[in-house]
């Protein structure tokens, strides 16, 4: 990075946990999403990484499987250890961290509660959700009581994706983050679209992930089957004015091709920086910021500028590195 670079808040950063990363192992989850395990993390290595790199401030959250393996009382409870673990960092290192806390989805009445606790009393940023939880996308019913308490708060939704049902019949072997979680996000997403919940949640802040998956492709056709075949509603706004209201991250491998993609379709101002570090080595982070550099930059200034303003208008409250 150069000395007059803008520096970066990156939306998009896991931490673990022995603690959470033995729960999912006794869950079953020994192969997380078809990966070959578990990454390490700890602040310091953290921190590292971000002042090697230009970045001010991470945004942590839990990564896929999440923190529900099946027992309601058990998510809860894991849910408010990493919740709590990671208000203990952001503590420790002011204005270097933020945060989205888990919930114990599809618990409602659970994640209720961790959210108000994780907002109200950790300080959480907002909270983090996966494109399905136990096969039940965003857009079931069954979460409005959810959407409705953080819609009221106009709070930050980050959606990380997860495998899908059935993911042992469409991942031929291969694991799924390289193509599922894409094709997740982008089911997720026309799930929350096409049953209104975005419509009825306008406040509610989205952020989805890794340039949206398929979403920039698929978003003409989306509104040929909403038109022509009657697929949502009617009236309204189209399927990519309603797109354009979400917020979409880089994090992947935005460039060459993706985010000129993403912003010839969606536009420039609701775009984040992401690394997706600790489930991306530190190398692979590296890497991606200096194809970010690398890349032709946005017209009047970079991506760096371009993301960091983004994210303050997202989080005011890391608009001067609070």
């Amino acid at each position: 990075m150069t000395a007059t670079a803008e520096q970066l808040i990156d939306i998009h950063a896991h931490f673990v946990t022995p603690d959470y990363v033995e729960a999912a192992r006794a869950a079953g989850h020994l192969l997380p999403d078809g990966m070959r395990g578990y990454p390490t993390w700890s602040a310091a290595e953290h921190l590292d990484l971000m002042d090697s790199t230009g970045i001010r401030t991470s945004m942590l959250s839990i990564s896929s499987p999440g923190t529900h393996f099946g027992d309601d009382r058990a998510a809860g409870e894991l849910s408010r250890r990493v919740n709590e673990f990671a208000a203990d960092v952001l503590r420790e290192h002011p204005g270097r961290f933020g945060h989205f806390a888990s919930l114990p989805l599809p618990d409602v009445d659970g994640a209720l509660a961790e959210a108000v606790h994780a907002l109200d009393v950790l300080g959480s940023n907002g909270v983090s959700v996966e494109t399905n939880h136990d096969g039940a996308y965003l857009g079931d019913p069954r979460f409005d009581p959810l959407w409705r308490e953080l819609d009221g708060r106009g709070a930050v939704v980050f959606v990380h994706p997860t495998s899908p049902p059935c993911h042992e019949a469409v991942s031929l072997g291969k694991p799924r983050p390289m193509l599922e979680f894409l094709f997740d996000s982008t089911r997720a997403v026309s799930d929350l679209l096409f049953n209104g919940v975005l419509r009825r949640y306008p406040r509610i802040q989205w952020v989805i992930t890794h340039g949206g998956g398929a979403l920039p492709l698929l978003a003409d056709r989306m509104e040929l089957f909403r038109t022509v075949f009657g697929v949502g509603s009617a009236d309204g706004p189209t399927v990519q004015a309603e797109l354009r209201g979400l917020w979409f991250d880089m994090a992947g491998s935005p460039f060459p091709h993706q985010v000129p993609v993403l912003t010839t379709t969606f536009g420039y101002d609701r775009l984040l920086y992401g690394s997706d570090y600790c489930w991306t080595p530190a190398a692979g982070a590296v890497a991606q910021i200096a194809s970010i550099d690398a890349a032709e930059q946005p017209e009047g200034g970079t991506w760096h500028a371009l993301t960091t303003r983004n994210a303050a208008r997202l989080l005011p409250e890391l608009a001067a590195g609070n």
